[in-house]
């Protein structure tokens, strides 16, 4: 029958609400005199009929007038009782000047009790009928919110709009709060969240904490990982104010508020130093941190932005991002797409010199450490000469600020990859001893959340499918710093640079990839599947270590570090070496590498100052006359880092 009415026409339902009111006002009408009397008389009176049939048009009339029939009976709240109390008042009102008129027999009780009933009948089948309905499409989840502020109450009334969700009750850190009702329910201590979770069979766990602190946070989903609850959070509050999010649009917990990273506020000299009002070029614009970087140094609206990159599908889709942000912000920065390679020196120079950079921010690289393992040549010939050329271009454009962007896999490598970029390292350390006007640094940081090597959404998608989520080994750690974070440190250490100078970016404490599995899982509302717990839900699995791939990552060579005027830039004193003497190396390099003579390649790494010490043997699988048999491994290794 519920089901009839609700599929019903708004007009049809309205007419049988207005039916419906009606019994229940001349139920009101002689049940009040029942109750005052104790008695049937009033029944047998015309006067008493002829009122009822005066004043029931009149309060319906008046219940339309108020709009209480527009009210989508499903979605009411208490302030359909509003609406109703005026339309009772006025009802009561007309009951006692039309008896007065006419001189129709009504006691002052009856009068009251009329009121009271009509009140409680004609509001309590709203809020019964949307409760009823609630009951029988009841396929919402129970879940907890935690915090009570006003995030928190807006959270709890737009899930009242939805079928999805059905808060059940509060936790809140204030202690005022604790045992309050809001909004119908109530409010208890983070001590009771266990019990809460279990009486109340809470699904999920809502963060309404779009403000707080993230180390704060962190301590909050410390507290929340053991529980068997997926934990959801709303959006960040600067998200919230500019529109572009809305308190209801929940999403899984990042992993930056797992971290607790407590971000420094920028440098604002720095910040704009080399940017704001120059022409600034990024290598590798459109991959992970590039493209980030391109996004804060538009926001320091730099005269032009030279987006330079070999990939034409990142370059086409930075291009129309900035492109969109400029004309929605009105923004004068000239944004400048420019297809090539950082191996092509021919065109480095054409593009350095039309433009006239003033800043160059050198992002392009191959980062992956198996692939560069099974690719050591066009690796090389990347990240070490893609490098020179740009550098050696830079020179002749007269460029002002070369920046590199490097990687702890520099320090101590154990791969090609971590190699490549220590001798780019020390190519640009060579060059700032010459005489020239480029200022060249580099800055020396762990992975980056959410970049296209990112273990965090491979967890992501593997929890999702039901795991197993895989780790290369239970001991290995890696450094991790947000993309906006490391963009903007990287922009201040350069600013920073006097020539030569190696910035290391404090990245915090490493993490153990294994534990973070484990937070996943749990943060996603599962538990892991183990040896201690064979009935979990996702197991973790170990693949062990990949080619090139180390426990420990890094980011000094030495001990010799100092301080800089940011709390989170350092400044490291490594061993290097002159042009004159780096030039040999490079020519031997470049030989080997023209040559396709892994051997060679692998002696002159070893006795360049790079720190190489390969735990496996150098393989190409162009040039190495085995390695068609490690094709399928490279493609079936399980990234773990």
């Amino acid at each position: 029958m519920l089901n009839s009415f609700l599929q019903m026409s708004r007009f049809y339902k309205r007419m049988v609400s207005l039916f419906v009111d009606t019994l229940l006002l001349a139920s009101s009408f002689w049940l009040s005199y029942w109750i005052r009397l104790d008695s049937s008389t009033p029944v047998q009176s015309t006067d008493h009929w002829l009122l009822l049939t005066f004043l029931t048009p009149l309060t319906l009339l008046a219940f339309i007038r108020l709009g209480l029939y527009r009210s989508v009976l499903r979605y009411v709240s208490f302030r359909v009782l509003l609406t109703v109390l005026c339309g009772v008042v006025f009802s009561t009102f007309i009951l006692i000047s039309s008896a007065f008129i006419f001189e129709i027999f009504l006691p002052r009780s009856t009068a009251i009790l009329f009121f009271s009933i009509t009140f409680i009948l004609v509001g309590g089948i709203r809020l019964f009928f949307k409760m009823a309905v609630y009951k029988l499409n009841n396929l919402s989840t129970a879940v907890l919110i935690y915090g009570a502020g006003s995030s928190g109450r807006q959270l709890h009334l737009a899930l009242n709009q939805s079928s999805e969700y059905s808060p059940v009750v509060y936790v809140d850190d204030d202690p005022k709060l604790a045992n309050s009702i809001i909004q119908g329910i109530k409010v208890y201590p983070p001590s009771a969240i266990e019990f809460l979770v279990e009486r109340y069979q809470i699904q999920k766990i809502l963060l309404a904490l779009p403000g707080v602190a993230k180390n704060r946070k962190k301590v909050v989903l410390n507290l929340l990982e053991a529980l068997p609850c997926e934990i959801l959070s709303v959006p960040s509050m600067v998200d919230l104010v500019s529109g572009n999010a809305t308190i209801d649009e929940l999403k899984e917990v990042s992993i930056d508020d797992l971290l607790g990273r407590v971000a420094v506020s920028p440098n604002t000299e720095l910040m704009k130093k080399n940017i704001e009002g120059k022409v600034v070029l990024i290598t590798g614009a459109g991959g992970s941190i590039g493209s980030e970087l391109c996004r804060q140094i538009l926001n320091l609206h730099p005269s032009s932005l030279i987006l330079f990159d070999n990939s034409e599908f990142n370059l086409y889709a930075i291009d129309r991002e900035l492109c969109r942000i400029v004309n929605e912000l009105r923004n004068h920065t000239t944004i400048i797409p420019i297809l090539g390679s950082v191996q092509n020196k021919s065109r480095l120079d054409l593009v350095f010199n039309k433009f006239k950079l003033d800043t160059i921010f050198h992002a392009a690289a191959y980062k992956h450490v198996p692939l560069v393992e099974f690719n050591v040549v066009e690796g090389i010939q990347n990240n070490v000469f893609g490098t020179l050329n740009c550098a050696q271009a830079a020179i002749d454009a007269s460029v002002t600020s070369f920046v590199l962007i490097s990687t702890d896999k520099a320090v101590r490598p154990t791969n090609v990859m971590g190699a490549s970029k220590r001798i780019a390292e020390l190519v640009l350390q060579a060059l700032a001893t010459e005489k020239h006007k480029t200022i060249f640094s580099m800055v020396r940081f762990g992975n980056v959340l959410g970049s296209s090597g990112s273990v965090v959404p491979l967890f992501r998608k593997q929890i999702a499918t039901g795991g197993p989520v895989t780790v290369t080994h239970p001991e290995i750690t890696r450094y991790f710093m947000t993309m906006p974070e490391a963009a903007e440190l990287v922009i201040q250490a350069g600013a920073m640079g006097k020539g030569g100078e190696v910035f290391v970016l404090d990245m915090g404490e490493s993490i153990k990839i294994a534990d973070l599995a484990t937070k996943m899982i749990h943060l996603s509302g599962y538990s892991v599947k183990n040896q201690q717990n064979p009935n979990g839900d996702i197991c973790i699995e170990f693949s062990g270590l990949r080619p090139g791939e180390k426990l420990y990552e890094e980011l000094l060579i030495g001990d010799d570090v100092t301080g800089t005027v940011h709390e989170r830039i350092l400044c490291a004193h490594e061993i290097m070496l002159s042009w004159k003497e780096l030039n040999f190396v490079i020519n031997d390099l470049e030989g080997a590498c023209n040559n396709y003579d892994l051997v060679k390649i692998k002696n002159i790494l070893l006795k360049a100052p790079a720190g190489f010490n390969p735990i496996d043997e150098l393989r190409d699988l162009v040039c190495d006359i085995n390695s068609t048999t490690q094709v399928h491994n490279i493609v079936e290794i399980k990234p773990g880092s």
